[in-house]
């Protein structure tokens, strides 16, 4: 249950980080963006988000801060590709 339900959250992220940076993925895209980009963004933000956004509930065992962080991270990893793109 629990891959489900990180497979979902990274499907999330993903697909919410390719709206925020004017990218349309696949659904795999998207699930792969969100869980590298919430493993980027923990390490780079977790702390900060943490601190900021701490108090937030959980919503369906989903955290709020930690979404927040997954998203932050993939549009991290977009624009790192996007750049790489462009060479």
């Amino acid at each position: 249950m629990e891959l489900i339900i990180c497979l979902l959250i990274g499907g999330l992220a993903g697909y919410l980080a390719g709206q925020l940076m004017g990218r349309a993925n696949s659904i795999l895209v998207n699930i792969f963006v969100g869980i590298v980009g919430g493993a980027i963004g923990n390490l780079l933000l977790g702390n900060l988000v943490g601190t900021l956004f701490g108090n937030l509930p959980t919503v369906l065992g989903i955290s709020i801060p930690g979404l927040i962080t997954a998203v932050l991270g993939s549009c991290i990893l977009l624009w790192v590709i996007g750049l790489l793109q462009k060479k």
